[in-house]
């Protein structure tokens, strides 16, 4: 094990000089992360929360902005995740489900009993479920 001692790095955001640990250090070789931190503690947590990101990553947490507007079909009041467009008519859920078209529906994953694989060299004919 290579012994680590503590670096001192510069923030490249607001340029403070902070402290890079030994045990920040192994915790980065761990994870099998090969850049040190360009962020001092303070600039990280303020990028994550302007971000919206709850440590989750990805941004799946983040509010979703969302847009009032009048269905086309019965005339309720509901909001849709789009900016719509003048256009294009839009729908409540209810019927949206009534007007969407054909083969838009449901998908399924998975299912659909087994399926054979049919390759040449060994295990072929072999039963798979996919």
């Amino acid at each position: 094990m290579i012994n680590m001692q503590d670096k001192t790095l510069t923030c490249r955001d607001c340029g403070t000089e902070f402290t890079f640990t030994a045990s920040e250090q192994e915790f980065f070789a761990q994870k099998g992360f090969t850049n040190e931190p360009g962020r001092c503690p303070s600039c990280r947590a303020a990028r994550k929360a302007n971000r919206g990101e709850g440590g989750g990553g990805g941004g799946f947490n983040a509010r979703r902005e969302m847009y009032p507007v009048t269905c086309a079909q019965c005339g309720k009041a509901t909001e849709v995740p789009f900016q719509p467009r003048s256009d294009r008519p839009v729908y409540c859920s209810d019927c949206y489900a009534a007007h969407r078209p054909a083969g838009t529906g449901e998908r399924r994953f998975g299912g659909g009993g087994e399926r054979r694989y049919s390759g040449s060299g060994s295990g072929g004919g072999r039963s798979r479920s996919w």
